[in-house]
């Protein structure tokens, strides 16, 4: 062996550049140290096999290799921590990804999780190949030498503003991955913008993948071993030395490195291994690594791994699909279906067999003996390959026909209007793009702008375009699958708790469900599983037809869509979170409502999906606990609509089941009428407080005053929070005027005229909209108002001149539509009692508010039947007042008074008129 077998390839570059460069020394000083960078990784005493990810080209050279040298040691350039989960491989249908997931964070950033790292892996791939030997060969060990996924965040968080520069994460719109961060081993791209466009220009391509498929996949994958090495090493080496060096991600890719040395090292001084039985598989960017740390001899540095934070990682496999990692890893759509492809014609072609796991293994093992191979000469292959010409192999007449009449046949299918001539137009527009492009034979690509140029034409008529019939053609957007071994725990209970209702694991399509819970009542535990994974997964993926769950009603029949066969990640990230649905269903409610912005609504909300969907008493008096502090402890009453609403319908909840009342609900409604007693005078004042919210503390007031009063609460609060109300806005008077009505302070008949008022002023009848949407807003808790709300509406149509009234008719409606949508149909009920039914009756009706009689009307109607029943009937209370000589004139009766007080205290006052009286009627 010689000791420079790149001297000759040396002197002919450094003549290059000499002959085509200004300035000499530079070119030159590139061209040679790219000989340079290849001879040092070959030279290293462990033995480097440089990688590009997902490449049939690399995946073919390993396959040889691995037969040829067998080593015993393999280190792979993959998160460290993801070594457990490889041997669940065998349980999968690739292409699938590994998947590291943490949802409680300790060390990072609390609001930047939950976190997630995905590696996807295709057959098609070198890291398969050697995982797959590993794993079936007895004695072969396999060491994950990449920084771990706690460490791919821990960069990150170092490396802002940018995220991590090594990592890629995936459109919103894309399928399978999600917003998971990902990683691949053998990321080689140019990271020099201007040399991957010079490339592409004077390669005649579009896009990088292409150029890629062109230049360097299909003449490799014929290639010998040492020919592949060596012309990976150097593609590595060129993208690494025109990496602009001061960059964050060139950064990150030298702290990789000393990482991963760092751990071959500790780990051969460790086992012991034989450098020359081990092999070190990483992306070819890497090979030609220049850090101090590189190869076996290196010095001691002072580089040093951190340790990981506290963070809890939970790893598991998710299916992964041809088109999200395309997306994720900017790659050109159907470039990974064309490599899967190309993988397929070149096994047959050079008759390489791959390794492969498979859930049943002959014997258990592959029957290939670790024994190394001696160490190999470096010999100079680049020389030759380099200087060799393009590939002169003729057109493939053969294998285009079939693409022609297959992508016909496809587009018929589709709705296209092709015919045998189109295939014929496609077949000779594939070869004469290939010639316009310097290429022997059409590839995959030119196909593809063939059959688009001939087909589409200008319209797609069904939902796919050529383009995509063209990736189906020639392999499709295969999808990876997760066999039932393979799912966490949670995932296979919830398969196994779903079976009575035909769902499967390994069913992909979206399966109709129907249960009919009168007849098969043993199917009540499913159904309600099937709504906690409603609540729990997207809506996509379990989702309801018919029926319904909630506090107020239960469902005897039902309807469902499942995908959970094809939409499987979201169940196995929820595998991650707890054992058992339920478990993670009371862990996400109590996450709920012990957040940092939880408020007393969403507890309560919490409180009401822990009665719906789980029979936990102990958790529910938790929640609702937690809903009393948040509640005493909140400042604004910005929530209070949705507190009413939700507390309402639990006391309904507890009241229809003839239970009694649980403590955490009395606390809550004895706490929020103190509460919002002492914020109402503010929040009448307060512009950034609207009068729904207010509204909404008024009939939280009105509505639960009964139940606070018999708790303890004192009414006097309440009444003195009124009068120390002073609203300037509209609708904030009007609610303040419904108060007093309700207290008992202010008369129907004084708030009548207050009205009127209001409509004889031209200068405040402008505004009377919002004092209307202010009345309107209390009907729900102060329904007595409805008539009276009625009776505002037909004076205001009835005498305001149309000059007035059609501009204001507008800003009435927008009012209601904004501030009181839902109470509006209560109003229109109330009217369509209020009005005569049929037209021929109109003329003769009298609107009850003037039929009512002019003396003064005391509205007691509040205080009890007795009241009212004299109120109705005044005239013999007249006659005993005078037969007792009472004189005196109806008053309001005290709204703090029990039923029958104002009677008690007549009796009181007078106990000889009452013997008299008792006397006189025997």
């Amino acid at each position: 062996m010689t000791n420079d077998p790149f001297g000759a390839l040396r002197r002919q570059l450094d003549d290059a550049a000499a002959t085509f460069a200004d300035s000499h020394e530079t070119l030159a000083e590139i061209l040679t140290g790219l000989v340079d960078d290849v001879d040092r990784a070959l030279r290293e005493r462990l033995e480097i096999f440089p990688v590009c990810h997902h490449s049939p080209a690399s995946a073919l050279a390993m396959a040889r290799r691995l037969r040829e040298k067998t080593p015993s040691v393999i280190y792979l350039e993959l998160c460290e921590d993801m070594r457990p989960i490889l041997a669940e491989l065998h349980n999968c249908e690739l292409p699938v990804a590994l998947q590291a997931f943490a949802s409680r964070l300790d060390g990072h950033d609390p609001g930047s999780g939950p976190l997630s790292v995905i590696a996807p892996i295709t057959e098609a791939s070198a890291e398969y190949q050697a995982i797959a030997y590993a794993l079936q060969t007895p004695g072969v060990e396999l060491v994950l030498v990449d920084r771990s996924t706690d460490h791919v965040f821990q960069w990150a968080a170092s490396t802002e503003p940018d995220a991590d520069p090594d990592t890629k994460t995936e459109p919103e719109d894309s399928a399978l991955h999600g917003d998971a961060v990902g990683v691949e081993i053998g990321d080689l791209r140019p990271r020099f913008a201007e040399l991957e466009e010079h490339l592409l220009h004077h390669g005649k391509v579009r896009h990088w993948s292409e150029w890629w498929d062109q230049y360097v996949e299909q003449p490799l994958v014929g290639a010998d071993y040492a020919t592949y090495r060596q012309v990976m090493a150097l593609i590595g080496s060129l993208f690494r030395r025109l990496t602009p060096p001061d960059s964050r991600r060139f950064a990150v890719d030298l702290d990789r490195e000393r990482y991963m040395w760092t751990r071959i090292r500790e780990h051969l001084s460790e086992s012991g291994a034989d450098p020359d039985s081990c092999m070190y598989v990483c992306g070819a960017f890497h090979a030609s690594s220049r850090v101090d740390e590189f190869g076996l001899d290196a010095p001691p540095t002072s580089f040093t791994i951190t340790p990981r934070t506290e963070t809890k990682w939970l790893y598991g496999l998710i299916p992964s699909s041809h088109s999200a990692i395309e997306s994720q890893f900017g790659l050109a759509p159907g470039s990974v279906s064309i490599a899967t492809a190309t993988w397929k014609k070149a096994r047959s072609r050079t008759r390489v067999k791959p390794f492969a796991l498979t859930s049943k293994l002959k014997n258990g093992t592959l029957s290939t003996a670790v024994v190394p191979a001696p160490r190999r000469p470096v010999d100079d292959q680049l020389t030759g390959f380099l200087g060799e010409p393009p590939d002169v192999r003729g057109l493939d007449e053969e294998e285009l026909l079939g693409w022609c009449v297959d992508i016909v046949r496809l587009a018929r299918k589709n709705g296209y209007l092709a015919s045998t001539a189109d295939a014929i137009a496609v077949f000779e527009t594939s070869i004469l793009l290939a010639g316009m492009r310097h290429r022997a034979r059409p590839t995959p690509y030119d196909f593809q702008d063939a059959a688009v140029t001939c087909i589409e034409k200008e319209t797609v008529p069904g939902r796919r375009d050529v383009r995509h019939l063209c990736e189906i053609l020639l392999g499709g957007d295969r999808i990876g699958r997760v066999g039932y071994d393979a799912l966490p725990p949670l995932a296979r209970d919830v398969f196994d708790r779903l079976k009575p209702l035909g769902i499967e694991s390994s069913k992909r399509t979206v399966q109709r469900v129907l249960i009919d819970l009168t007849a098969r009542p043993e199917l009540a535990p499913a159904a309600r599983l099937l709504w906690m994974l409603r609540y729990l997964l997207p809506s996509h993926i379990v989702r309801n037809i018919m029926g319904a769950c909630t506090l107020d009603e239960k469902s005897i029949q039902e309807s469902w869509d499942v995908s959970l066969g094809r939409d499987v990640r979201p169940l196995i990230e929820l595998g991650y979170e707890g054992v058992t649905v339920e478990q993670v269903l009371e862990q996400r409610l109590r996450r709920v409502a012990w957040a940092d912005k939880a408020t007393a609504a969403t507890a309560l909300a919490a409180v009401e999906d822990a009665i719906v969907f789980l029979d936990n008493p102990r958790l529910v008096d938790e929640l609702g606990n937690r809903a009393v502090e948040l509640l005493a402890a909140e400042r604004t009453v910005d929530d209070a609509p949705e507190v009413l609403r939700r507390i309402r319908r639990l006391l309904a909840y507890y009241r229809t089941r003839g239970t009694t009342l649980p403590g955490w609900s009395e606390s809550f409604v004895k706490v929020g009428y103190a509460h919002y007693c002492t914020l109402l005078p503010t929040a009448f004042v307060d512009d950034q407080t609207g009068i729904r919210q207010v509204a909404a503390m008024i009939g939280f007031l009105v509505t639960m005053e009964a139940l606070a009063l018999s708790l303890g609460c004192d009414r006097a609060q309440l009444e003195l929070a009124v009068k120390q109300s002073h609203p300037e806005s509209p609708g904030k008077v009007a609610l303040r005027w419904a108060a007093q009505f309700q207290l008992g302070t202010l008369t129907l008949v004084e708030l009548r005229e207050r009205c009127d008022s209001l409509l004889a002023n031209p200068l405040v009848v402008g505004s009377f909209p919002s004092y209307l949407s202010g009345f309107v807003q209390t009907l729900e808790s102060i329904p007595r108002l409805t008539s009276f709300v009625v009776e505002l509406l037909s004076k205001a149509f009835g005498r305001l001149p149309d000059t007035v009234l059609l501009p204001w008719l507008p800003k009435l409606i927008k009012t209601f539509k904004d501030q009181a949508p839902d109470l509006v149909p209560l109003l229109a009920r109330e009217a369509g009692r209020t009005f005569p039914a049929r037209l021929g009756a109109l003329n003769a009706w009298v609107p009850p508010w003037l039929a009512a009689p002019s003396a003064p009307v005391v509205d007691v109607a509040a205080h009890g039947p007795v009241a009212a029943l004299l109120d109705r009937h005044r005239e013999p209370t007249d006659a005993l007042s005078t037969l007792l000589g009472c004189e005196g004139e109806w008053a309001p009766v005290s709204a703090d008074a029990p039923m029958g007080s104002a009677s008690t205290e007549l009796l009181a006052a007078h106990p000889e008129s009452a013997a008299s009286l008792a006397v006189l009627v025997g």
